[in-house]
């Protein structure tokens, strides 16, 4: 015997039931781009830094460093983002620490930062 109306709708109810965890799927795959964005974004930053305070004498060496470091960060990356090092004598050094985001840049960050290190031969004087 056939009930009257079978399975009609049975397809409508499992995506219901489904969607909840499609979309935590899609924002736990979010967040694993924004770390690794944020992990590009930390190594770009100290390769920077590092290419501008090789090029400068060793007293203004940390400040050229860590602002061309900021400087290739957006607003947003920038806020939660430190500078160390920036030193060295004939081989220059610098680390850089960015805060992930939860979900956006700017919104709320996690506990945790990732860091970017870089390191260049300082330019010879002529």
């Amino acid at each position: 015997m056939r009930r009257p109306g079978g399975d009609r709708g049975q397809v409508s109810i499992e995506l219901l039931g489904m969607t909840p965890l499609i979309v935590l799927t899609l924002v736990l795959m979010w967040q694993a781009v924004l770390v690794g964005y944020a992990f590009t974004l930390a190594g770009n930053a100290a390769d920077e830094g590092v290419r501008a305070g090789t090029a400068v004498p060793p007293g203004e060496r940390f400040a050229v460093c860590r602002q061309a470091a900021l400087k290739h960060l957006s607003g947003a990356w920038r806020g939660g983002a430190s500078v160390e090092g920036c030193a060295g004598s004939g081989y220059v050094t610098a680390d850089v620490a960015v805060k992930v985001p939860v979900l956006f840049p700017g919104f709320i960050d996690f506990p945790a930062t990732v860091h970017g290190h870089a390191g260049a031969v300082e330019e010879a004087k002529r």
